[in-house]
């Protein structure tokens, strides 16, 4: 917060510059705690033009570069989902799950690395779908309850560590912010138009849902208590259909290389049914299957929050406050699939260097004297649901002994706990198929990747259950944090800052997995009533992707009842525990992080010619962590034929690893008043972000199946550093009317110390094995080659049959070349296995630079208005689609931009905003191995008309996604389809009460 800018002397410069210098030495000799909300101004609002305004005035009045969004009216948030407010700021890109925003990337950071705080406070993160990340799921929180969103884009001292592109403060309305009473209601109907576009098995009973809010804040006895309790209910019904190569494209492979899996080769059978072959340095990848999958979801939300305020004298504020939210969704979901199995094949090609199948056709054998095939038209069905919860209680106390002291306590206990909401668990999969495919061709020629079956009969070939997968998933983060901090008015326009910070983060995530790997077939079709099946076609409900109207299209499949047809599978195959989740984990892995930071920052304004606002700082944090997983204990080594020597395991046994490592961030903000309404602004600055949990987990985990030179295997690192970014910034502010503003900004980020593929060797578990034991040793002797096992192994069963370890089994092969069979098991005596193990290291550095240019305009009195920004992110480090290998490339790095049109008088508020995000890097691995998925260029329009009826009672209107736009990703070359989405509108009809 800034103070009055006064003339400072040079004695008090003096004495201001040393009391600077002495807080940094003491800070240099004492490794104490980390801690810090900075303070920010909040200004109350009640209107969207007076909203912009005071979102203007948070940015222009804040040491380093800054955003937010402040809420229109207590209880009323800009947006209906917290993602979707950010992304209207520039620099920030959102990740949509079910249709809205859940995750935030910022100037080209992912959302692992950026720092979500509640109040000040660090919250913890939950969520299914990414067992072992930080990013926090924004799609948890409701807006009722949130007065102000902070973006911090720039580091300072104050700030806590672990968001490299920004740190976002989720701020929620306390009573003593706006004394007096305060109450309101409100009601909306939600219309989902995406549930009406599904399968009937699938799809909700209703399209249009409830949404319930309220709030009631109030002050007593001359603002000494305060009470504030805000809640919110929400139901949504949704779909979405999906087309995608879901288990990932095989290869890449070069067009030289003879591989299995990649297309006929000149001079073999089947060459000339390839067209525009891939040349022979181009690199190359074929499907591995291609999927039709129709998703119907229902959501219920809960929030709730309890605030409590006293202040028994005017210098002394204490809060105590609980936050509460829920979210249930429960997902069923029907797919129609065919699997590739890389046999004969005909197809068509685009050029290189990196080629692409337009047109890819598996050629198939069809039943004797019949055009009915022999392989498997795959048809499944899912019904999970999950739930997440999170709370946090908090106490603060703010303290100001005199008018230039300031202390201030803050602790809290949060936890964000997520997990199965299902007796059939937190997902899963119900296999079945009919075995009457014939030739089958995937067209990739249009955004909708259409797939085309021959000799289908479900007559002669009825659906039966396949295989099954039944998963069990849990993750669960706690944050113990307390902080305490202190501001100290020095000389006439100056302040210290200090404080320190305690914490300790803990994250467990846990899963197992009941599998039955029976995809030919588990049970018979006779166990199958034909009434279980329902016909359906696929067209229709992906009627607005390009391309979905191909005549070719396979148009035909069934969808069926999960519940109904798992019962009469668990019934058929008489071992139901097959068909159910397992009630225990195979995998366990916890973290706990604890840290201790401590930070000093000074900041003084100085009365030059041209205003000079300057803030110095540095922080100190010491982080310890303890990782702990749950793996297979491996017992022993058997070598059962030539060269497969498969480990046995025995019971789960936890191990552990240690880490260590600390930091010393600098952080520098000055900013110079060029004139009174313009402004520029230099940052300089250290910050970190924590490695993924799945990069600091502590157990290793072998891989089943060794070899004749050793095994593989996988463990974490705990020792791993953070990533660091060295940051500059550099903006120039224009605020040119009362809600009119410009500004420009560059900025740098160097980031070191990315984790990558690392490789160890160990002898972890201690485990023998028979290659180059005793009876190896005396193979060898009796004239077996080194390298011939088939001569080893028969040696030993012929002449140790029955010792220790080897079990002789029947022979094999004609009378001229007879071999043995059997499983020779390591002992004591023999070597010690040697495992190679995959482990993660600080290898990787990057860095990236962009622009991000804001306009904001009011025309006049007329109620119209425009806010508009662009952002532009680049870094040399991309991903080369033409090469092999694992590669290391930074995601989520992309231009976006917003253009928000609005119209306020009186009576009516009407907002028409279009976000646009383009096209990034999601991941370097898809479903196959290490291969690139690229979400293309994608953008919005969601629109919003509000009436005000009287000073009480007003309407609203709300339109998400009205555009029907489609989401769609690709691997190397667009037509390497990774997934096209089809989802569609929603609108919101709602009345709000004010008492």
């Amino acid at each position: 917060m800034h103070y009055p800018k006064a003339r400072q002397k040079l004695m008090s410069l003096a004495v201001a510059s040393a009391c600077a210098a002495a807080a940094g030495q003491a800070l240099a000799q004492e490794a104490s705690v980390k801690a810090a909300e900075p303070e920010v101004q909040s200004v109350v609002v009640t209107g969207l033009r007076q909203s912009l305004l005071s979102s203007m005035n948070l940015k222009r009045n804040s040491d380093g570069i800054v955003d937010g969004i402040v809420a229109e009216d207590i209880g009323k948030f800009p947006d209906t989902n917290l993602a979707e407010s950010l992304q209207r700021i520039s620099g920030v890109s959102i990740d949509r799950s079910i249709g809205e925003g859940s995750k935030i990337t910022v100037r080209g950071v992912g959302p692992d690395f950026n720092l979500v705080l509640l109040n000040g406070r660090q919250m913890p993160t939950s969520n299914l779908g990414d067992l072992n990340g930080r990013a926090f799921d924004f799609a948890n929180l409701a807006s009722e309850a949130i007065s102000q969103l902070q973006v911090y884009k720039t580091s300072r001292a104050e700030t806590p560590t672990g968001g490299i592109g920004a740190t976002v403060n989720v701020m929620t309305a306390r009573p003593f912010d706006r004394p007096g009473m305060h109450s309101s209601v409100g009601v909306k109907g939600v219309y989902d138009s995406t549930n009406g576009n599904l399968p009937g098995d699938v799809k909700a009973s209703r399209s249009t849902t409830p949404e319930l809010s309220g709030l009631y804040s109030n002050t007593f006895d001359n603002n000494k208590f305060g009470v504030a309790l805000t809640g919110s209910y929400q139901e949504r019904n949704l779909g979405y259909n999906n087309a995608a190569v879901s288990n990932g494209w095989k290869g890449p492979f070069r067009g030289d290389e003879n591989n299995w899996g990649t297309i006929p080769q000149p001079g073999t059978d089947g060459a000339k049914l390839i067209n525009d072959r891939p040349g022979p340095t181009d690199l190359y990848s074929v499907p591995q299957n291609l999927n039709y999958n129709f998703n119907g979801v229902k959501r219920q939300r809960t929030n709730a929050q309890l605030t409590l305020q006293y202040k028994p004298t005017d210098k002394l504020v204490t809060t105590l406050d609980y936050t509460y939210s829920e979210n249930k969704i429960q997902t069923k979901r029907n797919d129609l699939s065919a699997w590739f199995n890389f046999g004969p094949s005909a197809s068509t090609w685009t050029k290189g260097p990196v080629s692409s199948p337009i047109l890819y056709q598996e050629i198939i054998a069809t039943r004797a004297g019949s055009t009915v095939g022999t392989s498997d038209i795959a048809m499944g069905a899912a019904d999970f649901a999950t739930k997440t919860q999170n709370k946090s209680l908090g106490f603060n106390a703010v303290w100001k002994p005199t008018n230039e002291l300031r202390f201030e306590l803050d602790t809290h206990h949060s936890t964000a706990e997520s997990k199965a909401d299902s007796p059939f668990g937190s997902s899963n999969t119900l296999g079945t198929a009919s075995f009457s495919r014939a030739n089958t061709t995937a067209d990739f020629s249009r955004d909708f990747p259409v797939l085309t079956i021959a000799g289908a009969d479900f007559t002669a070939a009825p659906q039966q259950v396949t295989g099954s997968v039944f998963t069990n998933g849990y993750m669960k983060g706690e944050v113990d944090q307390t902080q305490l901090k202190g501001a100290w008015k020095v000389l006439e326009a100056s302040e210290l800052k200090f404080g320190a910070t305690a914490s300790e983060v803990k994250n467990r995530s846990a899963f197992s997995n009941q599998q039955r790997d029976t995809w030919s077939g588990a049970t018979k079709p006779s166990d199958y009533p034909a009434s279980v099946f329902h016909p359906a076609s696929v067209a229709q409900y992906f009627d607005h992707v390009d391309g979905s109207g191909n005549s070719n299209l396979f148009n035909q499949f069934y969808t069926f009842n999960f519940a109904q047809v798992r019962q009469l599978a668990s019934d058929a195959s008489g071992k139901p525990a097959l068909y159910l989740p397992k009630t225990t984990f195979d995998n366990d892995a916890r973290t706990a992080e604890k840290s201790k930071s401590a930070f000093i920052q000074f900041n003084t304004d100085w009365d030059t010619k041209l205003p000079i606002r300057t803030s110095i700082g540095l922080r100190y944090e010491t982080t310890d962590v303890l990782s702990t997983a749950l793996v297979p204990a491996a017992v022993g080594i058997s070598w059962v034929s030539q060269n497969e020597l498969p480990i046995t395991f025995g019971d789960p046994t936890f191990t552990t690893l240690t880490g260590k490592y600390h930091n010393l961030l600098p952080s520098f903000d000055s900013d110079i008043e060029i004139t009174k309404d313009q402004k520029v602004r230099l940052s300089l600055g250290e910050t970190i972000g924590r490695p993924r949990y799945d990069q600091i987990q502590g157990g290793t985990t072998l891989n089943s199946l060794t070899r004749a030179d050793g095994g593989t295997g996988s463990q974490g690192n705990p020792s791993l550093k953070p990533v660091k970014s060295k940051n500059l910034d550099l903006s120039y502010e224009w605020y040119y009317g009362k809600q009119n503003f410009f500004s420009l900004g560059y900025f740098r980020k160097n980031l070191e110390n990315y984790a990558g593929q690392s490789q160890f060797d160990a002898t972890p578990f201690n485990l023998h094995t028979p290659v180059g034991g005793k009876y190896w040793n005396e193979a060898l002797a009796s004239g077996c080659a080194g390298a011939d096992t088939t001569c080893i192994r028969d040696f030993i069963f012929r002449n140790h049959d029955g010792a220790p370890g080897v079990t002789r089994g029947p022979d094999t092969g004609t009378d001229k070349d007879i071999h043995t069979t059997g499983v020779i098991v390591g002992q004591p005596s023999d070597p010690i296995a040697n495992f190679k193990i995959n482990s993660y290291s600080n290898q990787k550095a990057a860095s990236l630079n962009g622009l991000e240019v804001n306009l904001q305009h009011m025309f006049g009195n007329s109620g119209f208005g425009v806010s508009t920004n662009y952002t532009y992110v680049h870094s040399g480090l991309k991903y080369d689609n033409a090469k092999l290998g694992e590669q290391f490339a930074l995601v989520g790095l992309s231009n976006s931009s917003n253009v928000v049109g609005i119209y306020e008088d009186k009576n009516f508020t009407a907002r028409l905003a279009y976000n646009w995000r383009g096209e990034f890097l999601s991941s370097t691995f898809d479903g196959s191995g290490p291969n690139p998925q690229y979400v293309e260029a994608y953008g919005q329009v969601d629109v919003s008309i509000g009436y005000n009826f009287n000073e009480k009672l007003s309407f609203q209107f709300e339109g998400i996604n009205v555009g029907n736009s489609i989401q769609r990703t690709h691997s190397r070359t667009r037509q390497q389809l990774e997934s096209v989405t089809q989802q569609g509108p929603r609108y919101m009809i709602g009345a709000r009460y004010k008492f």
